[in-house]
Formats: structure tokens, sequence, C-alpha cells
């Protein structure tokens, strides 16, 4: 199978603004050597970082990662926008790009004549244009718009507008960047549609998008990028595995860091030489109506919540797939012996709405003793949630109400799901159809 893009070692370095170093003209920068090769370290950033890809002809290529990745460069690069710092692009074909918003549109003329000036930037003859004038128009639905000035255009519009004509110049390689994330669901299948007449006829698509479920569905083969870098490359499904974990690795931290400054902030101040008060809770009373209560934590410290932990069957975690089972651990401790005491926990979507509550008193758990050290957990056998972020309130208390040592929404997990459907619970079901209803199931599944 003959290559429509090769990009061999391509690296890409941005000079960071700075005061220390500049060049009085463009002269003396020449004369002083590479703009950009010679920078240190420090003054230079890194854009694209020795990445080297090889795209089949009549593909379907996917490039995904975070914003700032370098995914907008790397397409700068193969459409000859910029050029490499170091390494070599090789296209073979004509190149359709639709990588920025509004790109090659004067605001201040109609669509009309944006297509004609657009279309002959693309290699059209303005005949070529006449003849496909009606159904770039149609596309883009936009007959009414259509000799409206461009600057009226919604950014929707403007959007169709640039896809018609990427699409209409008949190009053999056809680049769009994530500008159809501002497209209705309508146009966006019609896009879709359009991806798939390209490849039956043989034409290369390179797509770079956030729509991680378009890319297992419609890619031959995906690239992750990362702070430039590969990251990996290859079969979408593969790929696009690997950058869901790198990205669930990093929500973990950032919520457990989250977590523990929520706590560092509710604890006295260090180097108390009573243990009993070190790490006890800022306030004794709780605020008058605590449902309405922001987070915080307050009690007496009779009974001391040191350490929470949240569990699935892996180990410690703040992420949950839906219907995972869900442990949580807290540690306790207290000074002396006490005789009265109730542990509760509650969970709250990001909302404020409680999901669920329970403690120990309401399931008839009857406190004989308590003393030092000790674990109290909650095993949750079916996380029974839709997705969203949550929060836990952790309590433990007197019978009669008495906080001991109140935990407010210090403790977020959330919830992942394929399945994108609304509310709070998701119970276990299933659907039942008679033999004249028929369905398929999704190839996201």
């Amino acid at each position: 199978m003959s290559t429509a893009i090769e990009v061999q070692s391509v690296t890409k370095f941005y000079r960071r603004y700075s005061y220390r170093r500049q060049f009085a003209t463009l002269k003396s920068a020449l004369i002083s050597g590479s703009l950009a090769q010679d920078l240190k370290p420090e003054e230079r950033f890194t854009a694209v970082a020795d990445v080297s890809l090889r795209i089949p002809q009549g593909s379907v290529f996917g490039i995904i990662g975070r914003n700032g990745s370098g995914k907008s460069t790397l397409l700068k690069l193969i459409t000859g926008i910029t050029k490499p710092t170091s390494g070599e692009v090789l296209v073979n074909g004509r190149i359709s790009a639709l990588i920025e918003l509004g790109a090659g549109f004067h605001p201040e003329i109609s669509g009309r004549e944006n297509i004609f000036i657009n279309g002959i930037m693309l290699g059209l003859s303005k005949e070529e244009i006449l003849e496909r004038f009606d159904e770039i128009v149609e596309f883009a639905e936009l007959e009414a718009f259509i000799d409206a000035p461009v600057k009226t255009y919604s950014s929707g519009m403007y959007m169709r507008l640039g896809f018609a004509v990427a699409v209409h110049v008949d190009p053999d390689i056809l680049i769009v960047d994530e500008v159809l994330a501002v497209g209705d669901e309508g146009f966006s299948l019609k896009c879709l549609d359009k991806f798939a007449e390209f490849k039956r006829r043989g034409k290369t698509i390179l797509l770079v998008t956030h729509a991680l479920g378009t890319v297992q569905r419609f890619c031959d083969e995906a690239v992750w990028l990362d702070e430039g870098m590969v990251r990996g490359y290859g079969d979408p499904r593969r790929v696009v595995h690997m950058y869901l974990s790198d990205i669930a690795t990093a929500e973990e931290a950032l919520l457990s860091a989250e977590d523990k400054k929520k706590l560092e902030a509710t604890v006295t101040e260090e180097g108390s030489d009573d243990p009993a008060t070190t790490e006890a809770p800022t306030q004794e009373g709780p605020p008058a109506d605590m449902f309405r209560a922001s987070e915080g934590r307050w009690g007496s410290g009779d009974v001391r919540i040191v350490e929470v932990s949240l569990e699935n069957g892996d180990g410690p975690t703040h992420l949950f797939q839906s219907g995972d089972k869900m442990t949580v651990r807290m540690r306790v401790t207290t000074a002396q012996s006490v005789d009265d005491f109730v542990f509760g926990i509650s969970i709250f979507n990001a909302e404020g709405v409680c999901c669920y509550g329970t403690n120990t008193n309401l399931e008839k758990l009857i406190p004989i003793s308590m003393e030092g050290d000790g674990e109290v957990k909650l095993d949750i056998e079916s996380l029974d949630l839709v997705e969203g972020t949550y929060k836990l309130d952790l309590a433990v208390h007197s019978r009669e109400g008495r906080p001991y040592d109140y935990h407010r929404l210090l403790h977020t997990f959330r919830v992942k799901s394929q399945i994108k459907d609304v509310g709070i619970y998701r119970p276990r079901h299933d659907w039942g159809f008679s033999s004249n209803i028929r369905f398929k199931r999704s190839s996201d599944d």
C-alpha cells in the first residue's frame, strides 16, 4: 500500500518570549545563526519532539491527546503552514485542510465570495467552483445566508462553510482538526457520512479529535501525542485505552492531592504537645443547617477519624466504574474508652443532592465499647451510580447526635460509565422487546 503522508523524525521548536535575548533585526538574527537551533533549552519550547509516522493512502488516521500536546502543530507541519526545525515531512497528493475555525475566510465579504476565494486557494478553477457551488451551499445549509458577510456567521456556520468547501474540492488528503466539535449533532453525522464516502473512494483522512468513540469506530490507525512525543501508535482501540489509562492516573493523582489539601486545611497547628488535639476537628459544633454547609470538619475530638481510604477490588482509588464494588475504610482512634458512638457515611453528588446515607444506629448496631486505634469499613457491593463526581460525608458521633469528628464533603470520587444515562441511581435492568421490534448492538460497546 502506497504512503500518503510520511513524517520522518520531525521536531519543532518555538522560542519562548523573553527580554533577555532579542535580535535587533532579521539580518542580525541570520548572521548570528539559526533562530531556533542555537537557543538554549530554557529559551525554547518543544511543540513536537522527534515524531515519526507513516499514514497509508486510503486510510483514516486519528490523532488524540490533551490540549497542548502538539496535535495542531503536527497538522501545521503536515500541511506546510509551518516548517519543522528538524526532520522531514513527505506528502503524496493534494491536501485540503480544516484546522482552524474561520481560517482563510475574509470576514468583511460574503460567504459566496469566500467560497470562490477558498476554492481558488485550494487549486480549483473558477469554472470548477461554479460547477460545485450549489452543492457546497446545500451541504453547508447556508442557502439563506450565503450573501451575508461572513463576520455575521456563528461559529457553527463558519465550520459548516469551511468543511463544505474542504470536502468539495475533491482532495487526495482531507485533514480535519477539532473544529467539528462546534457543529450540531445533525451536521456532525453528515460529516461522518462524508468521511465514510471518502474512505470508499480511497481518499486519506487525518482526523484530530477528542471524540474517542469516533476514533475507535472510524480510524484504521491512531497516534497518541503527549508533550509533543508519541506515547502510543497503532490499533485505535489499544491507543485509546492507553490514553484513557494515563488520564485516569493523572485524574487519580489530582483528586488525591485535592482531598489531602482539604484535610490539611481542617487540622490544628502542627507541633501541639497534646496528641489528642493534633489533627483534631477545628470546631466543636456543626453549622446551623448541616445540609447547606460547605466542606469542613467539626466535632469534640472524643473519637477521631485519622485516615480515610476509598477502594475497589484492586486497591485504593478515587475512580470507579458504575457497578464496581466500593469499600470505604476509616482508621479511627480515641484517647480513652468510649461506649457511645455511631459511625455514618453519606454520598452526595456534585449538585449537593444526597444520593444515599446510612449509619450504624440506623442499622440497629448498638455500641458497647471502643478504645485506642481501630478500623471501620463499609462495603458497597455494587456502586450503581450514573457517571459523575461525588463527595462523601463521614462521621462519628454519639447516639444523640453530638459530633465527635464530622468530615463534611472532604472526600471525592468519580464514577465512570460508557452509558451516558441521567439522574443519580443506575438500577440493574434489562430491556425486552417483542419479535417485531429489532435492534443491533452499537460497535462502541
